[in-house]
């Protein structure tokens, strides 16, 4: 659907018709030819020459059309090459990812989509790959080979606790290496909260983490395009910073963050021999990360849900729908077509009526 930046000028549209009605006006007020005789007549008016003789006329007034509609800067969005560079795959390797309520279990069904994901991915993309269970950590920095990411797949282990707050904070380190984060404070939970990005000022407790001085000010969310986060967790925060508070972090860095609900919404039961524990997916909060960034949520309950999941952002990230202003294309358009219309009544007649 197209719009306009500049509706008024879709007035001038009005006198195209007026253009249309003095054009047959001059056609009936043209001067008669008289023949001496009827079959000469006949020749001389053809279906081919009524047509000939309009169609320069008809190809400038939509010239004159299109142009008018460049002037009031139309908009559409189309699906262009996204210029996303760098993917952070966060991948939850709790101890509630040994359910089985995905088949054979969440652990191993993530292992696969992933690796599918890494080789389906354009090779000009950088993955870097964060796995988190009570603590988060980077099993392999932003790279384009691809055997490095599989093996580092294949490595995942896992481990008590679900520090999803800790694992974005990873992620955002790996896509800012210089911007000074002191990593090992925030984890560790010795920062102070309340702090906005470099103005200095507090805030309402819990709005922002806190972030060192000489970093970039804030930038509108979603805003930043050289890389994205793909996060993916099947249980509620145990340990570790708020999640809600790294994605404050992530969308005063324009940073998107889409994330991945894995597993059934009903939950399991995890059975470690004398002891078990039941899980279930914290959707609620994942939603508000990914609307935090002006990303996208996606719920996945089985293995085939994940890759198909993963074949949609696979798909997302290579094409993404823009909004893109069309000024250029139609003034283009319009060019062509007043020049076409010219040659052929050149062409035709010998000279530009």
């Amino acid at each position: 659907m197209l719009n306009f930046l500049e509706p008024i000028a879709l007035w001038l549209l009005a006198g195209v018709p007026l253009l249309i009605w003095g054009y047959w006006l001059l056609q009936r007020r043209a001067p008669a030819i008289r023949f001496s005789h009827i079959g000469w007549l006949k020749p001389a008016v053809t279906v081919q020459s009524r047509w000939r003789r309009h169609l320069p006329p008809a190809l400038m007034l939509l010239a004159l059309a299109v142009l008018i509609v460049a002037i009031g800067r139309p908009t559409a969005h189309i699906a262009l090459p996204s210029q996303f560079k760098t993917i952070v795959l966060v991948i939850d390797t709790s101890l509630s990812m040994r359910a089985t309520d995905v088949d054979p279990n969440r652990i191993a069904a993530a292992q696969v989509a992933a690796r599918s994901f890494v080789e389906q991915v354009p090779g000009d993309v950088r993955i870097g790959l964060v796995e988190f269970g009570g603590t988060a950590s980077a099993v392999q920095l932003p790279t384009s080979n691809r055997e490095d990411l599989v093996a580092a797949i294949d490595r995942f282990r896992l481990q008590r606790g679900t520090a999803t707050g800790s694992a974005l904070y990873v992620a955002l380190q790996m896509l800012f290496p210089d911007s000074g984060i002191d990593l090992e404070s925030i984890l560790m939970g010795r920062t102070v909260p309340g702090q906005r990005l470099l103005t200095g000022k507090s805030s309402p407790a819990g709005s922002r983490a806190d972030v060192p001085a000489g970093s970039p000010p804030p930038v509108p969310p979603g805003s930043f395009e050289s890389a994205v986060v793909i996060l993916l967790s099947d249980g509620r925060r145990t340990t570790g910073p708020d999640p809600i508070e790294a994605a404050m972090w992530a969308a005063d860095r324009g940073v998107k963050v889409y994330t991945v609900g894995f597993g059934t919404k009903e939950g399991a039961t995890i059975d470690f021999g004398e002891w078990s524990f039941y899980v279930r997916l914290d959707e609620e909060t994942l939603k508000s990360v990914a609307d935090i960034t002006r990303g996208q949520y996606f719920h996945a309950g089985s293995s085939e849900d994940l890759q198909s999941v993963y074949r949609g952002l696979n798909n997302k990230l290579v094409l993404e729908r823009q909004r893109t202003e069309l000024t250029s294309l139609l003034s283009v358009a319009g060019g062509v077509l007043a020049t076409l219309a010219a040659f052929l009544s050149l062409l035709w007649y010998g000279r530009i009526d």
